[in-house]
């Protein structure tokens, strides 16, 4: 969600640079081409009517037809009278011509305009760019009245070329201010987008925060709900959702509390008349052997399932211990190795299952000796009932690369003064480990990810078996209440491994001792 919450920003973001981006420059474009027109526009008619209010006046004088000296002459008045000084004119009759500058070339002034000119009488003008300067080319004819009030073309024609050096400084100047315009434009723009992600993302956030919360079962989480938007939407469906679920859960926990009220129930009530047949069953199996064949079948028959069920008894309380909480750890500094031989020796397994112990007080550790016992017995009793022989048990402490053990004790290890002392630091928890191992054909794998469930039994063509179902079950748990793990696996060679993984909880210490 956090990567979300980014993009979005992002996005965002992005969004509303580009929307000004292109509003900005569009602006901008706009902007400048009007000004830009406005000014040469205005610099334009202003030359164009200075010019002809100049010609109006010196017409008149003009002798007709004109000798190159009023030609000349005309050419100098027109180009003195430019206020700015930097006019150059042209005038042409006929073959004749003259300029305001002698041998002036006028490369700006195109065939096109004097063509134009000279067949028309109207006013003819041209913006020349010629090597970073742009010109104002005018051209017009002069005409005479007649009686009629007609035009008459004289046959004069009047070049005017005026450099628009100073339209365009105006024009660069007006360049140079939508640019920096722009720039505040578009800083301006990303603060908006940021302020606007975030008010768009505040609702996102709060919704991952709640989303978050209810993963880690406060299902009474809840979001405030502002305004009508689809994100207000989006925080009403929310809680909506949280309620159902929370409604949904606390059902499904009540109905678990009661089956679990249930079983522990009818589990306590069952053991007082298991108590009662158990004790019976035992007089009767003294009395087998002095009853007929057919009544001391049906007495050990009754006795063996007797026996069952106060083992299925027993294990239904021990699961809802489990489920309710109730199950505590007492713990004890023990020997593990010596743990094993005892369950082992007591239930008459230790000509039938291999070992491999270490060496007794070499593993030690706190752990809760009776379920620890139930741990040992329940796995191999179940590699017994399922598995093939031999099975063998093993028992060794996991060991981590570069720690050593000083008098006991594994941790850390740093050299330290002349005399070569060992200290100890930082010491680590151990993990006793303990395989189970079988040489039977090994668990399906479509069995093994269910090995560790209630009730689960591998072999569905068997309608009855010897176990209840929750050994493998107990057994997980038992080893989860003391902070360890159970896996089960199935060995390359053949048969099936149950490995469980015990720390063995020691106190911090620091020692020192001389090699």
């Amino acid at each position: 969600m956090s990567r979300l919450v980014r993009g979005l920003r992002i996005r965002l973001v992005v969004a509303f640079g580009l929307v000004a981006t292109v509003a900005t420059g569009t602006t901008g474009a706009l902007s400048f081409r009007e000004a830009r027109n406005g000014v040469l526009q205005q610099s334009q008619d202003a030359v164009i009517g200075q010019l002809r209010t100049q010609l109006n006046q010196r017409a008149p004088e003009l002798p007709f037809p004109p000798g190159e000296s009023a030609l000349q002459r005309l050419a100098s008045d027109v180009a003195d009278s430019a206020a700015t000084g930097n006019w150059r004119v042209l005038v042409t009759f006929g073959s004749l011509s003259a300029s305001s500058v002698p041998e002036d070339p006028f490369t700006e002034l195109t065939p096109a305009v004097r063509e134009a000119v000279g067949s028309s009488r109207a006013t003819v003008f041209q913006r020349v760019r010629e090597s970073d300067r742009t010109s104002l080319v005018v051209g017009m004819s002069l005409t005479f009245g007649d009686p009629d009030q007609s035009q008459l073309a004289s046959g004069i024609r009047v070049f005017l070329v005026v450099p628009q050096s100073t339209e365009q400084a105006y024009v660069d100047a007006l360049v140079s201010a939508v640019e920096r315009a722009m720039v505040p434009a578009l800083v301006l723009a990303v603060a908006l987008a940021l302020l606007a992600a975030r008010g768009v993302l505040r609702p996102v956030r709060a919704l991952r925060q709640a989303t978050r919360r209810i993963a880690e079962g406060r299902l009474d989480t809840r979001l405030a709900v502002d305004g009508s938007d689809e994100l207000a939407d989006l925080s009403h469906t929310f809680n909506e959702t949280a309620a159902a679920l929370e409604a949904s859960v606390a059902e499904l926990r009540e109905m678990e509390a009661r089956a679990r009220r249930f079983a522990a129930d009818v589990s306590h009530e069952l053991r007082t008349p298991l108590a009662a047949m158990s004790a019976v069953t035992d007089v009767l199996d003294e009395e087998a052997a002095r009853l007929d064949p057919d009544t001391a079948t049906a007495v050990r028959l009754i006795s063996e399932e007797t026996v069952k069920l106060a083992r299925l008894v027993d294990d239904l309380m021990e699961i809802s211990r489990f489920d309710a909480g109730a199950a505590v750890l007492h713990l004890d500094e023990i020997d593990l190795a010596e743990s094993i031989r005892r369950t082992l020796a007591s239930r008459g397994w230790t000509d039938t299952v291999e070992t491999a112990l270490p060496a007794p007080d070499a593993v030690r550790g706190r752990v809760d000796p009776r379920r620890l016992d139930v741990v040992v017995a329940n796995l191999v009793g179940n590699a017994l009932r399922h598995g093939g022989r031999p099975v063998r048990v093993r028992l060794e402490v996991a060991g981590a690369e570069g720690r050593v053990a000083v008098a006991g004790v594994e941790g850390r290890v740093a050299v330290t003064g002349a005399e070569g002392r060992v200290v100890v630091t930082g010491v680590e928890e151990r993990v006793a480990v303990i395989e189970v191992r079988d040489s039977g054909p090994g668990i399906p794998d479509d069995v093994l990810p269910h090995v560790f469930e209630r009730f689960y039994k591998s072999d569905t063509a068997r309608v009855r078996s010897e176990g209840s179902g929750l050994g493998l079950s107990i057994t997980a748990e038992n080893v989860r209440i003391h902070g360890g793990t159970v896996r089960a696996g199935n060995d390359p060679a053949g048969g099936a491994v149950f490995t469980v993984e015990l720390p063995l909880r020691r106190d911090e210490m620091s020692e020192e001792s001389r090699p």
